[in-house]
């Protein structure tokens, strides 16, 4: 038992180290961006708010997890697991949306100059505002149901005829239905994004093949927008892989008739789920022009005043 303990600790560790450091160099790249040019483009604000919700996602689930599997401190109380919960299904439905968001709008964004497709991209930057609204709304909302049904672990008081077991927290439905319910509505929560960003994935790459079938048009402009194209559909594959098999692990939970006596299953959910928000970053790093720029900048300023202390103190 304490070898599986270590493991499982070691696993959230990498997690969290990983995704809260990829995260915040991201989002460290942005703000310098926008406190240098007083502005952001839209993919990029895409893109920042999408680092923040995955640096949530690992902050609120891996950290308490790597904690509480090394017995460093006690978090899951009932108010606890609500809380993690609660917090957790919301920046995570949110990580999945906001990829969504990012495909369809790079595949506006690979469209022909002129086109109404490409008025259809001036008007979502216009209102990327209100769509993150909604977006924060509508996951907010369907995340309710975790508030009300999670209780610690070692609440044996309670009966969990119809849980869902997540090693140091229960999710307790009162009834069948009502577990089956909460459950369809998290997949098609998932499915539906999943769907959308596929179809803005295949119209991206109809784009790129269809661009790289065009001999240098315009002076062979559009490669930066090519670039994050790419980037784009690396991320939407990652992101296809991890929570496929995340959702086909929930879909496999609600159809027990019993709560399982152990968390594996659960344990396999979260660590997939929270694979892609450690591993986007990585991708985003990599492949984004303009946030290279400035964190290469940042380090070279860094640098240039170390040997310039070290001169002055020789």
């Amino acid at each position: 038992m304490v070898s599986e303990e270590l493991v499982r600790g070691m696993l959230y560790l990498s997690l969290s180290v990983a995704g809260v450091s990829g995260n915040l160099v991201v989002i460290f790249g942005f703000l310098v961006a926008l406190y240098q040019d007083k502005r952001l483009l839209a993919a990029d604000a895409i893109v920042l708010h999408l680092a923040f919700v995955n640096l949530m996602v690992v902050a609120v689930r891996c950290l308490p997890e790597t904690l509480a599997s090394f017995r460093l401190t006690a978090v899951f109380d009932d108010a606890g697991c609500k809380g993690i919960i609660f917090i957790y299904r919301t920046s995570r439905s949110l990580s999945i949306w906001l990829t969504f968001v990012l495909s369809a709008y790079q595949s506006l964004s690979v469209a022909l100059p002129g086109s109404r497709w490409a008025a259809v991209r001036t008007g979502l930057a216009q209102h990327l505002g209100l769509v993150f609204l909604v977006l924060w709304l509508l996951n907010t909302c369907m995340s309710s149901a975790s508030i009300l049904f999670s209780l610690g672990a070692w609440n044996t008081s309670a009966t969990i005829s119809h849980g869902v077991n997540v090693q140091f927290c229960f999710v307790n439905f009162p009834s069948k239905l009502s577990k089956e319910a909460n459950g369809a509505a998290q997949v098609g929560r998932d499915v539906v994004p999943m769907a959308l960003m596929a179809l803005a994935s295949l119209i991206i790459l109809f784009f790129l093949y269809k661009h790289s079938r065009q001999v240098k048009v315009r002076r062979g402009g559009g490669g930066s927008e090519r670039k994050a194209a790419k980037a784009v559909v690396a991320l939407v594959t990652l992101y296809v892989v991890l929570y496929g098999v995340d959702n086909g692990l929930w879909v496999y939970t609600i159809t027990l008739s019993k709560t399982m006596s152990n968390s594996l299953v659960s344990d396999l959910r979260i660590f997939f789920s929270s694979l892609y928000a450690a591993l986007s970053p990585l991708v985003v790093i990599v492949s984004n022009r303009k946030l290279n720029g400035k964190l290469r900048c940042g380090v070279a300023v860094k640098i240039s005043k170390t040997q310039l202390s070290s001169t002055c103190e020789g």
